[in-house]
């Protein structure tokens, strides 16, 4: 794994807004506006060390389901954050009928710094993951444009087709005779989530499924039916949404979510995409459960969900809200007592006082992300209706990770 300084294309913003990517610029706190796709650098692999990083991707979601059944099947749900009763009776039917509800994706990331060392999982995005349009799309063109006359150059990256392969053999499990419908919220104001949706809707329509979309605002209920209806009165039969299940479970008309929820068999009116088990797979304390099932396991770092024990003396952690998502509400802690002023961006001291959050988080060992060219780095392993398919690289001035992080493409070449 290197980084590579390069000069980005003429014309690039145009490239990949056209592209699907309308979000190729952030906006910081100053009101400055810069790259969020960088292609002033990018990063490049040995075939040899993709494949392995495909190996542990694969284990790790195979841990991963190992750790869900244990939760289920022990009734951990309380670990998790989850104390409803009948949501969480719904979240045990769901895993329990998991072959008969479709699931389509989600995103590793992952400590990796190619310098011999194994990949670390920091957690794993299984319910509403983003960065996908860009990995998906815009950075193989890219690699196909730049390395156009490199032999053998090539790119971790089948995610449309593996996307569309899913589709299509998960389209029986869909509710015969009615569209998918297609929902992000109008919260969104980056129109990253409304092209996810609508890179995935175009994934579903190239499967053959006939699909609408629909913000979650709009979402209608339909008190003589006991049915979630559309814009158009239609009855909402099956969903994809890129909104979290803890938030949708909460929501005004969370009451109605679990009393017509589809978990398979015909059971229920409206079957939501990503089902009700992900959310044991999106959950931070995921991360401590599967270093119980896991003990020193090479790709894990060692978490836990009542304090971070040991790690506050030796290693330092990273305190982790169970349902934060985008770095919200992570904090760092080195080892030790540290001096005031001398903690990195985004941490805290370590002090026994603030050794345990006020809120449910999860305390993993504090594994600093690589560094290249002064520039954190994190890896954003796809997988695909279980299956390894694809890899997205996110660059951050700050050791967390957050919405300021730059999306840099990569690609395989025979030397690295």
């Amino acid at each position: 794994m290197r980084r590579h300084r390069t000069t980005p294309r003429p014309g690039w913003q145009n490239t990949v807004e056209e592209q699907g990517l309308i979000y190729p610029l952030t906006r910081e706190p100053d009101g400055s506006l810069r790259p969020y796709w960088d292609e002033s650098a990018y990063y490049s692999f040995t075939l040899p060390e993709v494949e392995a990083l495909e190996d542990v991707v694969e284990e790790l979601h195979t841990m991963c389901l190992a750790a869900a059944a244990h939760i289920v099947e022990h009734e951990r749900f309380a670990d998790l954050g989850l104390t409803d009763s009948r949501l969480t009776a719904l979240i045990s039917e769901s895993w329990h009928r998991r072959e008969e509800i479709p699931s389509l994706y989600g995103r590793f990331d992952l400590h990796y710094d190619g310098r011999g060392g194994p990949a670390k999982m920091l957690e794993y995005n299984a319910d509403t993951p983003t960065s996908l349009v860009e990995a998906a799309g815009p950075q193989w063109f890219w690699m196909e444009e730049r390395f156009a006359g490199v032999p053998d150059a090539d790119q971790w990256n089948s995610l449309h087709e593996r996307l569309v392969d899913a589709w299509r053999r998960q389209a029986d499990l869909l509710p015969p005779g009615a569209p998918v419908h297609f929902a992000h919220s109008i919260g969104d104001e980056l129109g990253e989530d409304l092209m996810t949706v609508a890179y995935l809707r175009e994934t579903a329509e190239q499967a053959g499924i006939a699909t609408d979309v629909i913000a979650m605002e709009d979402i209608g209920w339909d008190g003589l039916s006991g049915r979630f209806v559309d814009k158009k009165l239609r009855f909402i039969r099956a969903c994809f949404k890129l909104y979290p299940w803890e938030w949708l479970a909460e929501d005004d008309f969370g009451p109605h979510v679990l009393d017509t929820l589809d978990n398979g068999g015909g059971t229920g009116s409206t079957l939501w995409i990503e089902p009700a088990w992900k959310m044991l797979l999106s959950n931070k304390a995921l991360l401590a459960v599967l270093w119980e099932l896991f003990p020193g396991h090479p790709n894990l770092l060692p978490a836990y969900l009542d304090g971070p024990r040991e790690l506050a003396r030796e290693t330092g952690w990273a305190a982790k809200p169970l349902f934060g998502r985008e770095g919200a509400g992570v904090t760092l802690h080195p080892a030790g007592s540290a001096p005031a002023g001398s903690e990195p961006a985004g941490s805290a001291p370590a002090g026994s006082e603030s050794a345990v959050r006020d809120e449910p988080c999860c305390y993993q060992e504090l594994a600093p992300l690589p560094e290249f060219d002064g520039n954190h780095v994190v890896l954003g392993a796809w997988v695909v209706d279980g299956e390894p398919a694809g890899l997205g690289i996110r660059e951050s001035a700050n050791l967390v990770t957050d919405g300021y992080a730059r999306f840099v493409p990569h690609v395989i070449l025979p030397e690295g």
